[in-house]
């Protein structure tokens, strides 16, 4: 079949490329020359019905939540509800990362319960069912993991992260740098690091890449060429393993798009903010400008229970420098199974700081927002204020636990002395005046 990609190179604008059109306030001819150049993907499988949205180059920063069951924390239904979450509250995309129970089933479930496109990393459920038949990773078969790709891809996931970077020779640089300070974190990163040490194998999934590539064509799933040398401490940040997985996803990369397939690639993990810029300008150089998926970015190691706020501020940056897709990481990170209360604070945190990113990244498209917002709060404006809020829920929820006693109008952290209130007086006529442009027309000491 066509792929998007084919077809947007073949001129088409395709139905799912209107809608992702209309999701960033773009042409649709935009995002079709977008997909066309590599920059840009969007869902495509057949397979199932999905919202569509674009990520890439010129787009907003996009933010994916993850969930799914683990060896230890079983609970279909609470899995279930953490999607309905993460897509009430906001995020983009879904990722179902299931390792325990029956991972056929909760997937499924969870495809049923949103409208997201949703993400998932076929190597767990091949790995996972491995262990449970025959003790251990290093048994599984490569063709029961293409089995599983393909199964995954006719329930209809939008895209997987499959760990094609991880092959012979980087694994030989993982040695040589003398292995890492936080170890290897990345769960299909370790399944296929034992199963290639243990088999003195090649890893499938770059050996047999063309068997991988057909699948992904015929139901034009994104290939997300995973991280699984992605650092977990920062002193790992920017080692030779790290970027020679880099450099093996970007040929990976390259190869997909010329057979019409699709591609983001992920990284880098933990990194301290004087590395982020680097990196991406190393992904976007070696990958031809392909979306860019930063996993994390967590800043510092020293923060568990707070790891959604070290994280925000890596993604923060990481948006501001050009990335294009964001996964959320939750207070519960590097300690336990998330909650749905971890799933909507962890989307509420990357929401803010990917729209911090995105005022520098994109510039007035997204600042007028936060212009609309001065305006209204110099002018005691409750209701627009509400109305444009990122956070309007826990926003409205604080005003109204501590209303004003005195002042409707204020706030309780001033109250009858608001400064906001008692210098108006002074620029009646200067009000009058600035009220009759409207906040898009407004013009800031900064010139948008």
């Amino acid at each position: 079949m066509k792929t998007q990609l084919d077809r947007a190179r073949e001129g088409e604008i395709t139905p799912e490329m209107k809608e992702a059109a209309i999701y960033d306030d773009v042409t649709p001819e935009f995002i079709r020359n977008g997909i066309a150049n590599g920059h840009i993907v969007i869902y495509g499988n057949p397979q199932r019905k999905s919202k569509v949205v674009g990520i890439g180059s010129g787009l907003r920063t996009k933010i994916n939540a993850s969930i799914g069951t683990s060896p230890d924390i079983i609970d279909f239904d609470m899995e279930v509800k953490k999607a309905i979450v993460a897509e009430e509250t906001g995020a983009d995309t879904l990722m179902e990362l299931s390792t325990g129970g029956n991972l056929t089933e909760v997937r499924r479930r969870v495809l049923d319960a949103v409208g997201l496109t949703v993400g998932n990393v076929p190597l767990y459920q091949a790995a996972m069912e491995t262990i449970d038949k025959k003790g251990s990773v290093v048994h599984m078969e490569s063709d029961f993991l293409f089995d599983c790709i393909e199964q995954q891809a006719q329930d209809g996931i939008g895209f997987m992260a499959i760990h094609c970077g991880i092959n012979m020779i980087t694994l030989e640089r993982l040695r040589k740098q003398g292995y890492r300070y936080g170890g290897l974190v990345s769960r299909g990163g370790s399944f296929l690091t034992a199963w290639m040490n243990h088999n003195k194998k090649e890893n499938p999934l770059y050996e047999e890449l063309d068997r991988l590539i057909a699948i992904m064509k015929k139901y034009d799933v994104i290939l997300s060429l995973g991280n699984g040398l992605r650092a977990g401490a920062v002193h790992d940040s920017t080692d030779r393993a790290q970027i020679q997985e880099l450099i093996m996803n970007s040929e990976v990369a390259e190869y997909a798009q010329s057979k019409g397939v699709q591609i983001i690639v992920e990284g880098p993990g933990h990194i301290p903010i004087d590395e982020i810029e680097a990196n991406v300008i190393i992904q976007k150089r070696m990958s031809n400008n392909a979306p860019f998926y930063m996993l994390g970015p967590i800043t510092t190691d020293v923060t568990p229970g707070y790891d959604h706020i070290s994280s925000a501020i890596g993604a923060a940056l990481s948006s501001r420098y050009g990335a294009d897709f964001i996964c959320y990481v939750t207070p519960p990170e590097h300690l336990a199974l998330p909650t749905p209360d971890d799933v909507k604070e962890g989307i509420m945190a990357a929401k803010v700081a990917t729209h911090v990113g995105d005022m520098v990244k994109l510039k007035n498209k997204v600042k007028n927002q936060d212009l609309k917002m001065g305006i209204a709060r110099r002018d005691l404006d409750w209701k627009t204020q509400f109305e444009t809020a990122i956070t309007r829920e826990r926003a409205e929820e604080i005003r109204k636990s501590r209303p004003p006693m005195e002042a409707e109008e204020t706030c309780t952290m001033c109250g009858a002395v608001c400064s906001l209130k008692g210098v108006a007086e002074y620029y009646e006529d200067d009000l009058k005046n600035s009220r009759k442009r409207t906040y898009e027309t407004a013009v800031s000491p900064n010139g948008f």
